[in-house]
């Protein structure tokens, strides 16, 4: 009798097993630095922008992690033309970073009298935040300036010159922040900014190469950059990166932040890739 219930639990614990020998991502239990940015469509898309930034507040409430705003440039009909904000929680990047890429709206936007569709976007990027030890940064590497700010940010219209613009000149990157009205304080996220993303181009340029090398052996292929469609009319959310039952989510769930879902099963396929990566391998 006693090797029946062990011989019923032996599948479950080989599965157990084995995702416990998949190869994990150092940067999951980090924080995440995650900036939206207007696409196509104008005053629209940078509604939409609100509106997926309302998403993640909530979703980030559900998870119980906190919310630092580090830039914003507001819309001329509301929403954000761009927004910066870092995330702190646990597991923030492992599941947020399911959402980089462009997300598309399909809806009759207000300001529309004929009653017409529009297609706006906006795009998503989730970026670990980089620590000290993650990444260097030379100062004589960077040309920083200071300005001041030309229109009201987040809070109020700097009076000082305490904008701050950071340009990493070997790569170019460039890193604007003025929310705070302390010069330092705007040095100190556009830094956290730049480090972060200067980390996340180095993991991308190991992926790319990684990718590149079992692309010669498997012959696999990237996914498309448009993730995710949220369609008003419908009431339909389909995220393109999944098949079946998981594809399409109704559409006040995720504006409520119950992306649970949709991440679980990425979070899912992520993790059967990197099975079959490590059979290949």
């Amino acid at each position: 009798m006693e090797l029946e219930e062990v011989e019923a639990k032996l599948p479950e614990a080989e599965e157990t097993l084995r995702q416990l020998l998949i190869p994990k991502d150092p940067a999951d239990a980090k924080d995440a630095i995650v900036e939206i940015r207007a696409g196509t469509g104008g005053d629209e898309a940078a509604l939409f922008a609100g509106d997926l930034y309302r998403v993640y507040e909530k979703y980030a409430e559900n998870h119980g992690w906190r919310i630092e705003l580090m830039d914003a440039t507001a819309g001329t009909q509301g929403g954000y033309k761009e927004l910066i904000y870092t995330v702190r929680g646990t597991q923030a990047i492992g599941l947020l970073k399911f959402e980089s890429g462009v997300h598309r709206v399909q809806r009759v936007p207000a300001t529309e009298s004929q009653g017409r569709i529009h297609t706006s976007a906006a795009t998503v990027a989730v970026l670990p935040e980089a620590e000290d030890v993650d990444i260097e940064i030379h100062n004589n590497d960077l040309r920083i300036d200071v300005y001041r700010s030309p229109g009201p940010g987040v809070q109020s219209v700097n009076t000082t010159d305490s904008a701050v613009r950071i340009t990493h000149i070997p790569t170019g990157l460039v890193v604007s922040i003025q929310d705070e009205k302390s010069q330092h304080k705007n040095k100190d996220k556009a830094l956290r900014v730049l480090r972060s993303r200067l980390y996340q181009m180095e993991r991308e340029k190991a992926e790319a190469e990684r990718a590149a090398a079992r692309k010669e052996m498997v012959g696999s292929g990237d996914r498309s950059a448009k993730i995710r469609t949220y369609n008003w009319p419908q009431g339909r959310v389909t995220d393109h990166r999944l098949e079946g039952g998981n594809k399409n989510h109704a559409l006040q769930n995720i504006l409520g932040g119950n992306l649970d879902p949709i991440v679980e099963a990425l979070r899912l396929e992520e993790q059967a890739e990197r099975m079959r990566e490590q059979a290949e391998g």
